[in-house]
């Protein structure tokens, strides 16, 4: 049961929609009524096609990229919510997802433990979720070099125009194309992404190249540490290709600091050739200036075992950090999932989880309503209030990070998460939803 990321009470649950499919119900004859355009190709996207799949729909995907969206690395870490929601999608959450650990820890500067907390999770890659989702969606509804142009209603419900020439029309759309979404730039063009005034950077190092010592204090649980100002932490995650043997995985580091804008984020954002990337620069562009600028802040500000971690990384890659909050999920026959309509910040750690609750209220709404209209109202009312609940909470968390707290209530938040205990009790868990 979703009993974090609820559902309205008129809305079947999990254990319900299973139980429908396992009586055939989703095996429902295709028409054009029955069809969803669900564009971008990434989580958000595999989990809503699945999942209007299994729901009696016939859902293709249209993902910008030519070329298939696999390799990354980022770090996971899972919650039961997504769990749940992978099995609804056919997947075998309980079988190499990634790596248990026991609880966090928060390291001082000279590398001394300060404080521990038991919150046992599974950390995983994001690698690893979409190999998993890719798998149980039809190669042939997965369509690649699609990138979207625009949108237009018809008799039908909507119609998708693409860069090619092409085209794809059916009774729904989905928006599942993340926080720089063209879709939402056309049914919601006042939406844009807010700069939360701080930068994350991240990167992974092979298991195999740190230090004994190093290995020993990062490779058990997740682990913190809080220069002034600043938040950098760390945990062990599958290697290449989900390789969980040890000795083969990997340690994937975030570490949280201060950018403010225009003057440092730009430096950040331009390339050797003098070019600003507006919202992000790929990793490639960073500048070799700016990576030494960051291991130098790694000797002077963290622990030698998270120094060590950074200066291993061949390649760190920035990520800006954004706030994306939308005033609806479904305008017409459009509905929004995952990033394209919340992007919250990273504190709360539930991008993925957020984005598989967003589909699965989709599915649910849509197979228990025949009109669409209705399903599409009473799913945007069951996911509002939760994910702006989310988007709340990543900014509570980050207001530590950010340059100057500009209220008394910014100030006691900020105060708050200076300590290792609020950290340890508050980063990436979702309990403060249970209330």
């Amino acid at each position: 049961m979703l009993e974090r990321f609820p559902l309205p009470e008129d809305v079947k649950p999990l254990q319900q929609f299973l139980s429908v499919r396992k009586r055939g119900i989703s095996t429902l004859p295709e028409s054009s009524e029955r069809r969803a355009s669900v564009i971008g190709g990434s989580m958000s996207g595999l989990f809503a096609a699945i999942l209007l799949s299994r729901a009696g729909w016939r859902a293709d995907i249209y993902e910008r990229s030519d070329a298939e969206l696999t390799g990354r690395g980022a770090g996971i870490v899972t919650h039961a919510e997504m769990r749940a929601v992978l099995q609804a999608a056919g997947c075998d959450p309980t079988r190499d997802l990634g790596i248990d650990v026991a609880g966090r820890k928060t390291l001082d500067r000279a590398g001394r433990v300060i404080g521990q907390y038991a919150c046992p999770q599974t950390l995983t890659s994001w690698d690893r979720v979409f190999r998993m989702l890719r798998e149980k969606f039809p190669a042939d509804r997965y369509h690649l070099g699609k990138e979207l142009r625009r949108i237009e209603p018809s008799a039908e419900g909507v119609v998708a125009h693409f860069a090619d020439g092409s085209r794809a029309e059916g009774a729904l759309m989905v928006g599942a194309d993340g926080f720089r979404s063209t879709v939402r730039a056309q049914i919601l063009p006042d939406i844009k992404p807010i700069y939360a005034r701080y930068v994350a950077w991240r990167g992974l190092v092979p298991e195999s190249a740190l230090s004994p010592t190093a290995h020993a204090d990062l490779f058990d649980a997740l682990v913190f540490c809080l220069p002034p100002g600043e938040q950098c932490l760390s945990y062990p995650v599958a290697g290449p290709d989900n390789d969980l043997r040890p000795g083969h995985r990997r340690c994937n580091f975030v570490w949280y600091r201060p950018a403010p804008e225009p003057t440092v984020l730009k430096a950040m954002l331009t390339d050797a050739a003098g070019h600003v990337h507006a919202l992000g620069i790929p990793p490639p562009l960073v500048r070799p200036e700016i990576i030494a600028e960051l291991r130098a802040a790694a000797r002077a500000l963290l622990p030698p075992q998270l120094e060590e971690v950074i200066r291993l990384t061949a390649r760190p890659f920035l990520q800006p950090i954004y706030d994306v909050e939308t005033t609806r999920m479904a305008v017409g026959r459009v509905a929004l999932v995952g990033d394209a309509a919340f992007l919250a910040r990273p504190h709360v750690a539930a991008g993925v989880t957020k984005a598989a609750a967003d589909a699965m209220a989709l599915a649910t709404a849509l197979q228990s309503r025949e009109a669409v209209d209705l399903a599409l109202a009473q799913f945007e009312a069951a996911r509002m209030g939760i994910n702006r609940q989310v988007m709340q909470r990543g900014r509570d968390l980050g207001t530590y990070l950010q340059p100057h707290p500009a209220s008394t209530d910014e100030r006691r938040k900020a105060e708050r998460h200076r300590t290792p205990q609020a950290v340890m009790s508050e980063i990436a868990v979702l309990d403060f939803l249970r209330a």
